[in-house]
């Protein structure tokens, strides 16, 4: 595997070929166990995702079922499911992931009113992803830690059997996460193809799509794609952060990548390259942290990242996080933690 880093401190890099050489999955346990009852409605109205709607005169029923066998038989169409949980304060230590199984056809997931993930594509131009394992992390910012969270699952079933129909439907958490000082999960700017000007911080991107990440994109409506994607995201840094050295990490990406803040190359993992036959490598294994040049975010108001990806078969893109901004010293601190394992 080809891997290229600027702009990058001796140990740092040492630290990043470490991680370059592959990682697992995530490491999960088990934390909290969702499999029973769920409230229930068929039909689809926006304001069912609100974390304050009255979901207690619907129908319950069990999950993991389809509904076809709890009543619905022969019910084609949207539906929802909703369900209360309570997450403690203790879990602000903790990476959580909602492990939804397996979804016939399409769905869209919230929590707390905010959208978290989908799989598959919703009518007019409708895909399914009903062999897909739905697993979506919740970002912190959403979660209320101490209090009651709502998740709410919007899905959409074609034909046959629809709804949340096996699995063990669960939290799970992460163990030993990398978590960054600033979370960048969420929707990015997305647009298959490639321009040069798309790196450019002035290059307008408000006609272009937007796709959750992480987030493999052949779930969110780009089935049986391969060749070239561009993502944009603009942030504002926390002024705290301004005067420390930072790293941005990009999880994993199928298959290898270009990285720009500001217009400028920061740097890649593999090669992006037109030969078919061209080795890419274990380059979609490996797990992306960037040092960032501290001249594209001190005394500059905002950040525009820019992500060239190149994916030769099955899936691509952003597809597993950590996605965000995280300090030098913690990013060196998880990678020491690691080794001594």
């Amino acid at each position: 595997m080809k891997r290229k880093i600027l702009h990058i401190t001796t140990i740092a890099f040492l630290i990043i070929c470490f991680a370059a050489k592959g990682q697992e999955a995530q490491n999960l346990r088990d934390y909290m166990s969702l499999n029973g009852k769920w409230y229930f409605s068929i039909g689809d109205n926006a304001d069912w995702a609100r974390y304050h709607y009255n979901h207690f005169n619907w129908e319950q029923i069990r999950v993991p079922s389809m509904w076809e066998h709890q009543g619905f038989n022969g019910y084609d169409g949207y539906a929802w499911y909703r369900k209360e949980i309570d997450i403690p304060k203790e879990a602000e230590k903790l990476s959580l992931w909602l492990d939804l199984g397996y979804i016939d056809d399409t769905d869209e997931v919230y929590l707390n009113g905010e959208f978290i993930g989908r799989s598959g594509q919703f009518p007019p131009n409708f895909k399914t992803a009903y062999n897909g394992h739905r697993l979506y992390r919740l970002p912190a910012q959403y979660i209320r830690y101490g209090q009651s969270n709502v998740i709410a699952v919007r899905i959409y079933d074609k034909y046959g059997e629809g709804g949340i129909i096996s699995g063990n439907i669960r939290l799970r958490a992460e163990l030993n996460p990398l978590q960054p000082d600033v979370s960048l999960e969420g929707k990015w700017k997305f647009k298959t193809g490639d321009k040069n000007y798309y790196k450019a911080v002035a290059y307008n991107d408000n006609n272009w799509d937007e796709i959750m990440v992480p987030g493999a994109w052949e779930a969110q409506g780009y089935d049986n794609y391969d060749g070239i994607a561009w993502y944009r995201h603009t942030i504002t840094l926390p002024d705290h952060l301004k005067n420390q050295p930072l790293v941005i990490l990009l999880g994993k990406i199928d298959d290898v990548d270009e990285v720009y803040i500001n217009g400028e190359l920061i740097g890649q993992t593999g090669e992006i390259n037109d030969d078919l036959f061209f080795n890419y490598g274990d380059a979609w294994k490996a797990l992306r942290g960037y040092t960032i040049s501290p001249h594209l975010y001190q005394n500059i108001q905002s950040m525009t990242i820019a992500v060239r990806v190149q994916d030769r078969t099955q899936t691509g893109g952003i597809y597993q996080g950590p996605v965000g901004i995280i300090t030098l010293d913690k990013y060196i601190e998880y990678w020491n933690g690691k080794r001594k394992k």
